[in-house]
């Protein structure tokens, strides 16, 4: 089965949204950057909703299933919270069609500060968006 294609990490790249995030003139105008990215977030078909592919340590619900294809992982994701998919897709615009090596090697730590988000999302956000982090890296390895 073929994933879905969505822009993530090919035409909507992580510098493409630190250039967005750093243009933003404060916290309420990043949060709505993010809202309106998880709008280009295509829906995730139910086919794909199953327990098994959910990620534990969300608050919200979230679904993520990937597909490797000559050593390149590609991800589609999906959660029923706005917040939620938008912080989705600065996730997938870091890891989206990369290889395992490129995965564990992208510096998440300092792509999330230079966005300016983190301390200002919730802890139980903050904890469910290194939840989808840590479950790539789990399949990268």
């Amino acid at each position: 089965m073929t994933l879905p294609q969505h822009p993530f990490g090919s035409e909507i790249t992580t510098t493409d949204i630190i250039a967005q995030m750093q243009t933003a003139t404060g916290w309420e105008d990043r949060y709505r950057n993010v809202i309106q990215l998880g709008k280009k977030l295509p829906q995730l078909d139910d086919s794909y909703k199953q327990d098994q592919l959910k990620i534990s340590g969300c608050e919200s619900q979230v679904w993520l299933h990937h597909q490797v294809v000559d050593e390149h992982y590609y991800f589609i994701a999906d959660s029923d919270a706005r917040i939620v998919r938008g912080l989705i897709t600065l996730v997938l615009a870091a890891y989206n069609g990369r290889t395992a090596a490129e995965i564990n090697a992208f510096d998440i730590d300092t792509y999330f500060d230079n966005l300016g988000l983190i301390t200002h999302l919730s802890p139980s956000r903050g904890n469910g968006l290194k939840a989808i982090v840590e479950q790539i890296k789990q399949l990268a390895h």
